[in-house]
């Protein structure tokens, strides 16, 4: 049987000639949606038998098309390329669905459109593409849950408008990067549930004019619901809008994850070192190791923020029903997905092989950033907290013009500050002491945090992500 192809352009009936080479080359997608092939295959497959139901095929014909498209897949899985006249995947399916099927392929798009049918293949890739990265956002959860299971004795400082705050254990630091995670996963879940909606048998935009089965449709195709508005179905894209934005959130988690390991990794903070397989060198300066994937982390944020933009700045104006600029929504999604399979698992490799500094972090954590504790000393002894700040303020200021860590200052200096210092004042000033305080539920004492690794355990484990 010939190859031939240009019988098999699925419009152009009602036209005298063909159209110019400029609109061909704008018009055709198929570099792009190629990749619907295996989700086309399958909503053609589940089609076919619907057709049974409706009483276009008899039995044989669809046993003889299903059979059709399965050589059809295996030539896609190949390598099979596209010909000049195949103009988006879908054209180029039928093309080769005549060649192994024969005469019973001329009917398969029998009460369906493209527009149904590109809406159903874009649905069904983005729902292996949800899957796919949520299982490698839940590998990074693992490999930072790691990291926060051995840190958990290990202190350094936390920061507020980038300047020391307060001492934390670093495993609290560690964790306060996974479960933006966990809500990340959750989100992905959630938007799952709003993908899993099938478009087919919504026709061009009136809905089939034969009765197809929507509901066994869906039932074949892993659906969770079918589409209740003809019209809304084939120009909805709302599902592409709300997991980029899923996406540009969890680009954006990576981003801060990145950013805050990147300084810790510099000279001047001196708190990690990073694995020598996820750093490379300088062109010039022999002594460089350089953060790449994490500074990637952090620029490919900016790059799903634009997909998304893209997107919506696509779909704002547009009127009711399918429009060809619809033809745009697979770059940004694609795009988005590319970046983040390709980055997730080289930020999990980064996490994976720091080394982290405990000497320098704990260094780190001096006696000024203990001031609230002397604060909450004071108020446990019934003193006021405005009176409590006060004081220490004072001991602050003190400690700083002689250049020197409140440890250093003699006792006098606290009882001057306030009556109700004792003794034992110097306690409050020890990183560990601070830590202690803080075992409420969601803080970085000991026992908090134990309970917050094993919470986060539980959380990874969750297929909704939380």
């Amino acid at each position: 049987m010939s190859d031939a192809g240009n019988g098999h352009k699925l419009w152009g009936g009602r036209f005298a000639g063909g159209p110019a080479p400029e609109l061909e080359a704008v018009n055709r997608s198929i570099t792009v949606d190629i990749r619907l092939w295996p989700h086309d295959v399958r909503l053609s497959q589940a089609w076919a038998r619907g057709l049974v139901t409706a009483g276009v095929y008899d039995r044989a014909e669809c046993d003889a098309v299903v059979a059709g498209l399965e050589r059809v897949a295996a030539r896609l899985g190949a390598g099979e390329q596209p010909i000049a006249a195949d103009e988006d995947i879908h054209t180029m399916i039928d093309r080769l669905l005549h060649l192994e099927a024969g005469t019973p392929a001329g009917r398969l798009h029998t009460g369906r459109s493209r527009n149904d049918q590109v809406a159903t293949a874009t649905r069904l890739w983005t729902l292996a593409a949800i899957d796919r990265i949520d299982g490698l956002v839940r590998r990074l959860q693992e490999t930072m849950l790691a990291q926060a299971e051995a840190l958990q004795d290990a202190v350094m400082p936390a920061y507020t408008h980038l300047q020391r705050a307060q001492p934390v254990s670093a495993a609290h630091w560690m964790l306060s990067h996974g479960w933006p995670l966990v809500r990340d996963r959750a989100r992905l879940a959630d938007a799952r549930r709003r993908v899993a909606v099938l478009p087919l048998g919504s026709g061009a935009i009136a809905g089939s004019a034969f009765p197809i089965p929507r509901e066994q449709l869906a039932a074949d195709l892993g659906f969770l619901a079918i589409s209740p508005n003809s019209i809304d179905a084939v120009g909805d894209r709302d599902f592409v809008a709300e997991v980029l934005f899923v996406l540009t959130t969890l680009g954006m988690h990576l981003s801060r994850l990145a950013e805050d390991l990147i300084l810790y990794g510099s000279s001047e903070f001196g708190f990690v070192r990073f694995g020598d397989a996820f750093s490379t060198g300088s062109s010039m300066m022999p002594q460089k190791r350089n953060p790449d994937a994490l500074e990637l982390a952090r620029g490919a944020g900016a790059r799903v923020l634009g997909d998304l933009v893209a997107l919506l700045a696509t779909i704002k104006g547009l009127p009711s029903g399918y429009n060809k600029d619809l033809q745009e929504d697979k770059r940004t999604l694609f795009d988005a997905v590319d970046g983040l399979e390709l980055l997730l698992p080289a930020v999990a490799g980064s996490v994976a092989t720091l080394t982290f500094q405990r000497e320098r972090m704990a260094a780190a954590c001096s006696s000024a950033m203990m001031a609230t504790d002397l604060a909450d000393y004071l108020v446990r002894k019934r003193v006021t907290f405005r009176e409590s700040h006060g004081a220490v303020g004072r001991l602050v200021r003190e400690a700083e013009e002689a250049g020197v860590e409140m440890t250093a200052l003699p006792f006098s200096s606290f009882a001057a500050a306030h009556p109700a210092f004792e003794e034992d004042v110097l306690e409050e000033l020890q990183a560990t002491t601070s830590l202690r305080h803080r075992d409420i539920a969601g803080g970085t004492g000991p026992v908090a945090v134990a309970a917050q690794i094993e919470a986060m355990r539980t959380a990874i484990a969750s297929p909704s992500g939380g």
